[in-house]
């Protein structure tokens, strides 16, 4: 499975397109309702070898004809002093290209990157900016934290790319159970692809264990290939835990019926070991060994 945050916060938007009327709201920038949304090609390389590629590109219809722009998203997962003029390029790229006019959206994960983003960066001689980058930059320091099933509900899209651009918030229980206790309640074919965007989107996060864990009770139900992994990967976890647990009383045990001293330094290395091949190579060493430091030796 793939897991990647910077996919996930892009892709929402080519999964849920009208996603953008929400978002926007939400950064208190009206823009009207959207009619209709196509998703471009995003290679934006020009006929000498340079390649340039925006992450989602979308053409977005408007109720007036003559008021529809493109909505290039890129997903941003730290700080890089290069980007602005990347998408400075994109935005006159497609604008010469599309002749409509081209808009920003940047989605973050942490708070640093995101107010980084935010930033207008003028290009240009100091006493004239030539061009004004501005985008849209959408994350943990605007994006509502929501925490309530109904509210979930209400807009799922919306409360999915919330959900992952707070992944790193320090206590995120509440979100994600607010979001299982919701699609508890939603058909699987729409539960599926939101169980994982998030899967993706929270990719290496601690948030991620939690998730599984969720899934694997909350919607035990649901048999999806998707849910299924995710429930295997907490079995295997679980599996695997309880191995390096047994391993660790073994060591533990012989060092005992030996009469060797084990002090609460050595105590912690092994009950936080979690590498059951090596705490085997322990076991086995603490059977002939005279003194603990000798099973730790060139290991």
């Amino acid at each position: 499975m793939v897991s990647s945050p910077h996919e996930a916060m892009h892709r929402i938007f080519q999964d849920y397109p009208g996603l953008f009327s929400g978002v926007s709201e939400v950064l208190g920038v009206d823009f009207g309702p959207l009619v209709g949304v196509t998703i471009l090609p995003t290679d934006l390389t020009e006929a000498r070898p340079v390649e340039r590629r925006v992450d989602t590109l979308l053409r977005v219809e408007t109720e007036d004809a003559d008021a529809s722009y493109l909505l290039a998203i890129e997903a941003q997962g730290k700080k890089d002093l290069a980007k602005p003029a990347s998408w400075a390029y994109y935005l006159s790229y497609l604008h010469t290209k599309y002749q409509l006019p081209p808009l920003l959206l940047v989605v973050c994960q942490d708070r640093a990157t995101a107010e980084w983003a935010a930033r207008p960066v003028d290009i240009g001689p100091p006493q004239w900016a030539a061009l004004t980058l501005r985008p849209l930059v959408a994350g943990p320091h605007n994006m509502p934290v929501i925490t309530d099933a109904a509210e979930v509900r209400k807009d799922l899209a919306l409360a999915t790319l919330s959900l992952i651009t707070h992944g790193a918030d320090r206590d995120p229980d509440v979100i994600l159970k607010a979001m299982t206790t919701a699609l508890r309640e939603t058909p699987e074919d729409i539960t599926n692809p939101i169980v994982e965007l998030i899967s993706q989107g929270l990719g290496n996060l601690p948030a991620a264990a939690l998730w599984r864990k969720l899934v694997a009770v909350d919607l035990s139900f649901y048999k999806s290939p998707i849910s299924e992994e995710l429930r295997d990967e907490g079995r295997d976890e679980g599996l695997a835990k309880g191995r390096a647990q047994q391993g660790a009383r073994s060591v533990l045990r012989v060092l005992e019926v030996r009469g060797i001293p084990v002090s609460d330094e050595t105590l912690k290395r092994i009950t936080g070991c979690d590498d059951v091949d090596l705490l085997e190579r322990w076991m086995d060493r603490a059977i002939t060994a005279s003194s603990v430091e000798e099973i730790f030796e060139t290991t």
